[in-house]
């Protein structure tokens, strides 16, 4: 049986989840997220708990198992408190800004590079070397964030670019960095 996917969901006050043959949606303060789950799984509310069970032992619904209990829990998380991912950039002359609703980004390009907003996913930028990335689908967020780090990614020379704040970059020697002729 797995581990992760007999575990039971607690649903929160405020929260309200609505089953609706193989569509749930999840309802609270921080908005609305509708998910499809699998034909092969089971999902039933009783009182304030959400459980997830498989007809058998078959590899496919063994994987999805878990993975569907993951998803709801997901959702209860995100519409409750959200997910927040938080970026740096780092570089001489590398700095972002928010205008309305746009990120205006300058990295070292001879124009600026600019990304907006969507429904689900807020920017915010305390300072000009910071990026916060806000939002209460856990996806969604992620998917946002590295978009915003492929538009420069962090170098192994100078480790300028945009890195996410829990990140470590492998640094590497430059070609005089062993100490070789000189």
């Amino acid at each position: 049986m797995s581990r992760i996917g007999r575990k039971p969901i607690n649903i929160p006050a405020g929260v309200d989840v609505k089953l609706d043959g193989n569509v749930i949606t999840v309802k609270g303060a921080k908005g609305t997220l509708t998910q499809k789950i699998h034909p092969n799984m089971a999902v039933s509310i009783d009182g304030g708990v959400i459980t997830v069970t498989r007809p058998n032992d078959e590899k496919l619904n063994r994987s999805l198992h878990g993975l569907t209990r993951t998803l709801i829990a997901n959702m209860i998380e995100g519409v409750t408190n959200g997910f927040k991912k938080e970026l740096d950039v780092n570089g001489v002359g590398y700095r972002v800004q928010k205008q309305g609703k746009n990120l205006i980004m300058n990295l070292g390009f001879s124009h600026q590079v600019t990304m907006s907003d969507t429904e689900d996913v807020t920017i915010e930028v305390p300072n000009p070397n910071k990026i916060i990335i806000v939002g209460p689908d856990k996806q969604k967020v992620g998917q946002f964030a590295a978009e915003v780090r492929e538009k420069r990614p962090p170098e192994p020379y100078k480790g300028k670019g945009i890195k996410y704040v829990d990140e470590v970059i492998r640094r590497k020697e430059g070609k005089a960095g062993k100490g070789g002729k000189k």
